[in-house]
């Protein structure tokens, strides 16, 4: 079983195309896959412990496997995870891998495809709230594949974190950047709004800051539950993921984005159109970025092999 660290993967360079398609490949695979609901453990406020097993369709080949993402927020960085690939015709364990990059760059990818997918025509002004790896992953995502659009972008101040998030992409000169003080001011004349919070214990804003034709990624599921009741159109990755909220039987109308993209249902139908889109995080990406990953690295002699040393007699007790 190959040991595959986060440098190992990080070394890849795999460039932003690619893992942007490895992205579109799964949401246009999914009923080909098989995607139980995610098991979460909250033992304390603020701390989670998510199992995420899935099984993915591939051409060549057929994969399964493991993640498991942890938050502590006192923690650096607070979200960490972990993934286990298994090879699903034989059973055999392939490798066991940092997730820490998979899941921050499948996160940016598959929400990216939601506002290239469900965004108003011609979408110019982005909010930003929290604005850590996973933001990061969003805007880099973003702005690597538009760089022929022209962007402003509105920062929410929280901890100077507006600042770094300046500093790493102020190159972009297709960018306008602002820095605001209060969620009314992200969210009010944006046409996108982003949220990649891990913890909002309310929601935002009031229903008359958001604008007719904004579309809402909140990529953590947090702080837009009143966008439940009244925004035209909900999306979300899979349904068994997203069917125990709360409101989830009073949304007006909800559909799964991979029904989008194979043409099983509408998306957005004018610009007037609010929509919120609940990218829940699905390991179906993950074992998929990390399959991809695998073929990449399988043969590599520096990449540790470590060995169980598991029994080998059929009874052992």
């Amino acid at each position: 079983m190959k040991l595959i660290t986060f440098e190992d993967i990080k070394k890849l360079n795999i460039p932003v195309d690619q893992y942007y398609n490895w992205t579109v490949e799964m949401i246009k695979n999914k009923s080909k896959s098989i995607l139980p609901p995610k098991i979460s453990i909250k033992p304390y406020e603020g701390v989670f412990c998510n199992v995420m097993p899935s099984f993915i369709y591939n051409e060549n080949s057929d994969y399964e496997g493991v993640k498991v993402v942890t938050r502590y927020p006192e923690r650096i960085p607070s979200l960490e995870s972990k993934l286990l690939l298994l090879n699903a015709k034989s059973g055999e364990f392939l490798a066991l891998m940092d997730a820490d990059w998979i899941t921050a760059l499948r996160t940016g990818a598959v929400a990216v495809h939601s506002i290239m997918l469900l965004a108003k025509k011609n979408f110019k002004t982005i909010g930003m709230i929290g604005l850590g790896n996973v933001a990061r992953s969003v805007m880099y995502t973003l702005l690597e594949l538009n760089k022929d659009r022209e962007f402003i972008v509105k920062l929410y101040k929280f901890q100077n974190d507006e600042q770094l998030f300046y500093e790493r992409f102020k190159e972009y000169k297709n960018v306008t950047w602002k820095f605001v003080d209060t969620y009314e001011e992200v969210i009010k004349g944006s046409d996108v709004v982003i949220s990649c919070v891990t913890y909002a214990p309310k929601d935002f804003c009031n229903d008359d800051d958001f604008d007719e034709g904004v579309l809402v990624v909140p990529v953590h599921t947090l702080g837009f539950t009143n966008c439940d009741l009244f925004f035209d159109k909900v999306y979300a990755d899979d349904t068994g993921h997203v069917c125990h909220f709360k409101n989830f039987d009073k949304f007006k109308k909800y559909a799964e984005v991979a029904e989008v993209v194979n043409g099983l249902k509408p998306g957005r139908e004018n610009d007037k159109e609010r929509i919120l889109a609940y990218n829940i995080g699905i390991s179906l990406h993950d074992i998929n970025f990390a399959a991809h990953i695998y073929e990449m690295l399988k043969d590599d002699e520096n990449i540790l092999n470590i060995e169980m040393k598991n029994p080998t007699e059929k009874y052992w007790i």
